[in-house]
């Protein structure tokens, strides 16, 4: 296959960037995607040149760090991530044009590459147990519905690539979010700190600068492991049950 890729090229995070066309010949239909820009760095590297700055990990649809922006649609044109995407997805001659995540939450640190850290701040925000639950009890010794573990699990299955934010013509990060705060309001070792941490994750996202969710689906869409748009529904009730509560003891304190 003949491919033409137009690539974001970015020195910094305070330097102007800009599409750059590479030309690549006699690409393999069974190269990954990051295979076949493992291909280009190394011909970029043998000509002196500087090679194309992207990020990967475990190449094993895991960890979501292949985070690109390909043809339009994040991790490309299959519902999968990046290092999953083959060169099989695409037709000799295509143009493929290939862009950083696009959010004032997720910087562009240098070509391809992005700071997500504003996932990791929101995890930290509530993303946790802290309670001491002693020794792992039986298994059947707190009884949880089938139904209700599977929607945990699927909520849990969520690998934070940020695929949900460069979706969204908004840039929210309500699925990832939701997807956190459902994996835990669902079980019952999330029960005790399960009303301040959805606001705690709320409050964090709202301080990172993403923005609104307006519901256009395209997040679900796009998501990799397939992550249900019904978790956002279930975080506003989490967040605003927990709100009403608050408001609730604010009003009894002031009446006493």
């Amino acid at each position: 296959m003949k491919l033409t890729l137009k690539i974001w090229r970015q020195k910094g995070a305070n330097e102007n960037g800009g599409f750059k066309t590479y030309t690549m010949d006699h690409v393999s239909p069974d190269m990954s995607f990051l295979e076949m820009l493992d291909v280009l760095n190394d011909s970029l590297v043998l000509k002196g040149e500087e090679p194309v700055h992207f990020d990967h990990d475990c190449r094993e649809g895991i960890c979501g760090m292949c985070s690109l922006y390909i043809n339009g649609r994040p991790h490309g044109p299959l519902q999968t991530t990046t290092c999953q995407l083959h060169m099989r997805s695409f037709t000799d001659g295509q143009t493929i044009t290939i862009e950083p995540w696009r959010a004032a939450a997720f910087p562009v640190v240098r070509d391809l590459v992005v700071d997500r850290s504003a996932f990791d701040r929101i995890q930290r925000a509530g993303g946790f147990i802290s309670v001491n639950t002693g020794a792992a009890p039986d298994a059947n010794e707190i009884l949880v519905p089938k139904k209700v573990a599977d929607e945990a699990m699927d909520a849990a299955t969520c690998i934070g690539c940020g695929a949900c934010v460069a979706a969204c013509k908004n840039a929210s990060a309500m699925l990832f979010v939701s997807a956190k705060v459902s994996q835990y309001a669902l079980l019952p070792q999330g029960q005790p700190e399960r009303k301040e941490r959805a606001e705690r994750m709320v409050a964090q996202m709202d301080a990172e600068g993403f923005g609104a969710c307006t519901n256009t689906g395209a997040c679900e869409a796009e998501c990799p492991k397939g992550i249900k748009i019904t978790n956002i529904a279930r975080m506003n009730r989490e967040y605003f049950s927990s709100m009403f509560t608050n408001y609730q003891v604010e009003v009894g304190s002031d009446a006493g």
